[in-house]
């Protein structure tokens, strides 16, 4: 416990240190700071962050928050936050104001994030994209990466695919794989799971059965392609069954009759172009010999 105190003082100390008099240092030495603050994830108290005034997104569903919040209490926030430093203990957010709002509701009094200096708009970029060419990053640390040029940087799709070299649909399923449950990240970070796991997991919507399906990838040792195959499965049997064509008012009455003479139930088939089929079911050969006398008399 006293090592992992000590840790979490040494990093806030680190951090403390980059900002200080950042205003007054060499533009070498700033570069150098933000080159560093793109690595470095500090713990910030929620009391020291402000929400940005220009967010355009104001509406939250208390259910999806509260649902994250559990999910945090047992994997912690996996994608931390990015806020702006405005002065020494204050700072505002930039992107993750969900993340921060569970953070909330789970208790937290403090939160893994990015810090960004006022005016490093091209140094962040730079150092971000950099950043994506390392080797031994894994799919969710690019995916966040990916995330924060677009927050940050105000790029999209296909600036960014041009920024980072890959294609726009290389680009989007990384990004996709944000959308996954925070424990079903943490089993890719930790590489429980490939990313093909977890591009089939996300063809389900349901969150209950992709836990399901999540788990017993690990437990049975499923490979991708029968992950797949059980999430086609799965899919195509929530598929509305087509609804059987009704009949027509004359064919109706025709099925009808045949049903009352024959005392079997009849069915009646017909296609667009009046063409179609009678079938007549028996329940043995006693009650097929019974329909035989009956249509033999008529």
């Amino acid at each position: 416990m006293a090592k992992q105190v000590a840790k979490k003082a040494a990093l806030g100390l680190g951090v403390r240190a980059l900002l200080t008099n950042i205003e007054a240092q060499s533009h070498e030495k700033q570069v150098e700071v933000v080159r560093e603050l793109t690595h470095t994830v500090a713990m910030i108290p929620l009391t020291e962050i402000e929400v940005n005034p220009f967010q355009p997104r104001v509406d939250f569903d208390p259910e999806a928050l509260a649902e994250l919040a559990e999910s945090l209490k047992v994997h912690g926030l996996i994608q931390p936050i990015t806020v702006r430093r405005l002065a020494d203990k204050q700072y505002q957010l930039i992107s993750g104001e969900r993340r921060m709002r569970a953070s909330k509701l789970a208790g937290f009094t403090e939160v893994p994030a990015y810090i960004r200096l006022a005016n490093d708009q091209e140094m962040i970029e730079m150092a971000l994209v950099e950043n994506i060419q390392r080797e031994d990053l894994n799919a969710i640390e690019v995916a966040i990466t990916y995330q924060r040029l677009i927050d940050e940087c105000s790029l999209t799709h296909d600036n960014l695919s041009d920024r980072v070299g890959k294609k726009r649909s290389t680009v989007s399923n990384f990004l996709r794989l944000l959308k996954l449950p925070p424990d079903i990240q943490k089993g890719l970070k930790g590489e429980s799971i490939s990313m093909g796991h977890a591009r089939a997991l996300l063809g389900i919507s349901d969150f209950a059965m992709q836990h399901s399906i999540f788990k017993s990838i690990i437990a049975d040792k499923l490979s991708v392609r029968e992950t797949e195959d059980l999430i086609r499965h799965y899919n195509e049997d929530k598929k509305p069954k087509p609804a059987k064509p009704k009949l027509g008012a004359d064919y109706q009455n025709v099925q009808d009759s045949l049903r009352t003479r024959l005392g079997a139930k009849v069915a009646l088939k017909v296609k667009a172009n009046g063409a179609g089929q009678i079938a007549i079911p028996f329940t043995s050969t006693k009650d097929l010999n019974r329909l035989l006398d009956l249509l033999e008399k008529n």
